[in-house]
């Protein structure tokens, strides 16, 4: 018996073929002040959230609210200009529903980009961060409640949520563009506050190397669907520092603005590879 979520998954499916017919197994979700990649892609179409059925609505400053499928290197890709986040006050399974939809429109592959605040010391504003793991214990899990089979397993194996070979190729393509990239574990926190230092210096303890309010859960329903995912961060802000400046949200989206032509250059040729 088909549950409602999976009806609402295959009706909003079945609207986006009437429009289209899909053929790209690779779909990158843009975070926030990243949606300048999506002028990169040749599209061949495009819908705003709004006019998609179930569809949640983008309400953050930095997401353009669009799916998009077009070509970028060559490669056709399904393009999220604009993400969910728990804080909006999106449930965890209204935060994954777009990924869910992607692995019915057929995608395998999920590149997940999002700006992030610094934790580790060595790390500085502009810098990119590739996810190899990341931490979840401070998010709701998406997958809380009736298991979807037709997705996944009831209890899915999170022991390698970031795919290795993808980001074996990622570390290559930056090297071969000199691009300096760091790796390391990402915490997902629910938002919107950014973290006080009393929880910057927790996440940082922990084990920690940035900190940002998306990603895992995405990831998570992703890897129930059984989709390779890679993520990278850009480090926007600074949350162990020495001094009392503030965050404001209006720097984070500056700071990724300016760090978007080398995750352009990444992804760009990331895609070329996978798929």
């Amino acid at each position: 018996m088909t549950t409602p979520l999976m009806a609402q998954l295959k009706e909003t499916s079945s609207f986006i073929h009437s429009k289209i017919q899909p053929t790209a197994t690779t779909a990158i979700i843009l975070g926030s002040g990243l949606g300048n990649l999506a002028s990169q892609i040749k599209i061949e179409f495009e819908i705003r959230y709004t006019d998609i059925p179930h569809f949640p609505i983008s309400t953050v400053e930095g997401h353009k609210g669009r799916l998009i499928l077009g070509t970028l290197n060559d490669v056709k890709v399904w393009v999220m200009e604009g993400r969910f986040h728990f804080y909006e006050g999106y449930s965890p399974a209204q935060v994954s529903y777009p990924v869910r939809v992607l692995k019915l429109l057929g995608v395998e592959n999920l590149i997940l980009s999002n700006a992030a605040g610094g934790v580790n010391a060595n790390f500085k504003v502009g810098d990119l961060m590739i996810i190899k793991d990341h931490i979840s214990l401070f998010t709701i899990n998406p997958l809380i409640g009736k298991n979807e089979p037709e997705l996944g397993t009831r209890f899915p194996d999170m022991s390698e949520p970031y795919a290795l070979d993808f980001i074996e190729k990622a570390k290559n393509i930056a090297n071969k563009h000199q691009i300096k990239v760091h790796e390391g574990i990402y915490v997902g926190v629910t938002g919107p506050t950014f973290e006080t230092r009393a929880e910057y210096k927790l996440i940082k303890a922990v084990g920690g190397d940035v900190v940002g309010m998306s990603t895992v859960q995405e990831n998570i329903a992703a890897v129930h669907a059984g989709m390779k995912v890679f993520a990278i961060s850009v480090v926007t802000d600074l949350g162990i520092r020495e001094d009392n400046n503030t965050i404001t949200h209006q720097e984070v989206l500056e700071a990724a603005h300016a760090a978007e032509p080398k995750l352009t250059l990444i992804i760009s040729d990331l895609v070329k590879q996978i798929s």
